[in-house]
């Protein structure tokens, strides 16, 4: 297997702190063989990168890998990338699309590469998947996030080690290793930081609102939610089924009696909405969380796979650290 060549170029950071920082350009770099979910992938570095939702893009914005991204598919319910901390990046890129990932899409634009996450991005339904992708020698990468559900090559890490993972795979891909093991180590000293001072003592329990009225969708301990409740401080009250995202019935909801609801806030579907639900509901309006107000809104790109999720887990940390006890 051959290697890529290290990073020789000075690291330009165009934002501080612990969350969305811009890298500098990447260096040139040999085919190399990365893991995409649990299968070997030999990859030759992408110059035209199609990139879907804002865990995709802003991973490789993170990586300093904008001159690669060709375009980015952006569907409604994600919020505004005027609104994101990587805008400028956005603004140099194509926007290509705000619908779901399509093969006519890719193919249209010439991509030599395509991010996505699995059923997120690539589907057997819509007829875009890795295997098709190589058929038509465009390559393919999928969070290692969603590779749980990955039913060809699963792969099952925590949601935060899958962030890690992502980063260092891609900066295989590009060429960039020393640059990603540093964007995550940093990103370990941000979370090792909150973990640090985490409120002691009893947990407060957390129940993840996605959406839903008959059921609520919620987080299970494979999505990026369940790490930021967890290193926050929290539990979430579905931590033990083993799933991303997750249908339950109100009644294991009521059963947990959280003290605490985060609200995953997205595009069509707005957090006031689902507040405004659950206060009404007579099967939730009795939750502690609810009859106390302790609701917190997590942004959407905050709980998908992406650099933001220290963003949402030093918002989180914050809010549990100030609860009243």
């Amino acid at each position: 297997m051959n290697k890529a060549v290290p990073v020789l170029a000075a690291v330009a950071l165009l934002a501080a702190g612990c969350g969305a920082q811009v890298e500098g350009a990447a260096p040139a770099a040999q085919d190399v063989v990365v893991k995409r979910c649990g299968e070997d992938v030999r990859y030759t570095k992408p110059q035209r990168s199609v990139v879907y939702e804002a865990g995709s893009a802003d991973k490789m914005f993170a990586l300093g890998l904008t001159e690669h991204v060709h375009g980015y598919v952006m569907p409604p319910a994600n919020p505004p990338v005027a609104e994101s901390p990587y805008a400028a990046e956005y603004a140099k890129v194509q926007f290509l699309g705000d619908d779901l990932l399509n093969r006519e899409l890719v193919v249209d634009a010439k991509a030599d590469f395509v991010v996505a996450g699995w059923n997120s991005g690539f589907s057997d339904q819509r007829g875009i998947t890795p295997a098709i992708l190589d058929g038509l020698g465009i390559q393919s990468f999928m969070h290692t996030e969603s590779c749980f559900n990955y039913p060809n090559f699963p792969e099952k890490v925590t949601p935060f080690e899958g962030l890690y993972t992502d980063l260092r795979r891609l900066g295989q891909i590009f060429g960039v290793p020393d640059r990603a093991q540093q964007v995550i180590t940093d990103y370990q000293r941000c979370v090792d930081q909150v973990i640090a001072t985490a409120p002691k003592g009893d947990q407060p329990k957390v129940f993840l609102y996605d959406s839903g009225t008959d059921q609520a969708s919620t987080a299970g301990n494979q999505v990026p939610p369940n790490d930021i409740i967890r290193f926050a401080g929290g539990r979430n009250i579905f931590d033990g089924v083993d799933a991303r995202w997750t249908k339950v019935g109100w009644e294991a909801v009521v059963d947990a009696q959280p003290d605490v609801v985060v609200i995953l806030d997205y595009g069509d579907k707005p957090a006031q909405e689902k507040i405004d639900f659950l206060k009404s509901s007579p099967a939730t309006a009795q939750l502690p969380a609810v009859v106390h107000n302790r609701f917190y809104v997590l942004d959407y790109n905050e709980g998908i796979s992406g650099p933001r999720n220290i963003d949402g887990l030093e918002g989180f940390a914050k809010y549990l650290r100030e609860l009243p006890r």
